[in-house]
């Protein structure tokens, strides 16, 4: 979970694209991508499990490094679940010296809630060290127009999936 923020890359054109990859070629990175993100999910689950937090708390961590401050509704936001659930996660977040709420300087009726970085990289950052080395030495078997290619596709895919519930077709 810990890491340093991803340096922004600026926007360059891309490269002309074959008109159409294998069907054999995109089920093989759909599959590699599926094994990913369930392997990314369970890793978290137990490191979750380990310092005695559930799944969705973590999650929330995940978000508050990734975007930092938020207030719990912009959480209920980018989470998909309801206020009250992100409540009960804020409070154990909370009681587990991870998260702090704090009264907004421009407007004290808002509560922002800030992740304790510190506590972050000191209880978090040993668990996920092995995860991070296997990137590190698997990044490094690319060369640099291989990583912008990966990076590229992974920034792509992120920006185009589903990010709650709501964004998901109706039920039949």
């Amino acid at each position: 979970m810990p890491t340093e923020p991803a340096p922004k890359r600026p926007a360059k054109r891309r490269a002309q694209r074959p008109a159409s990859a294998p069907p054999e070629r995109i089920a093989a990175v759909e599959l590699a991508v599926r094994n990913l993100i369930a392997n990314a999910i369970l890793f978290n689950h137990q490191v979750a499990q380990r310092v005695g937090l559930g799944a969705s708390d973590a999650q929330f961590m995940h978000l508050l490094q990734l975007h930092g401050p938020l207030t719990p509704g912009r959480l209920a936001e980018l989470s998909g679940l309801t206020t009250g659930t992100v409540t009960g996660v804020i409070d154990r977040l909370e009681d587990a010296g991870f998260v702090r709420r704090e009264r907004d300087a421009s407007d004290r009726r808002k509560v922002i809630v800030t992740l304790d970085e510190e506590r972050l990289w000191r209880e978090m950052a040993p668990l996920y060290a092995g995860q991070a080395e296997s990137l590190a030495a698997v990044a490094r078997s690319y060369d640099a127009e291989q990583l912008e290619v990966i990076a590229g596709f992974l920034e792509q895919l992120v920006r185009e999936a589903p990010s709650a519930l709501s964004d998901l077709p109706a039920d039949p």
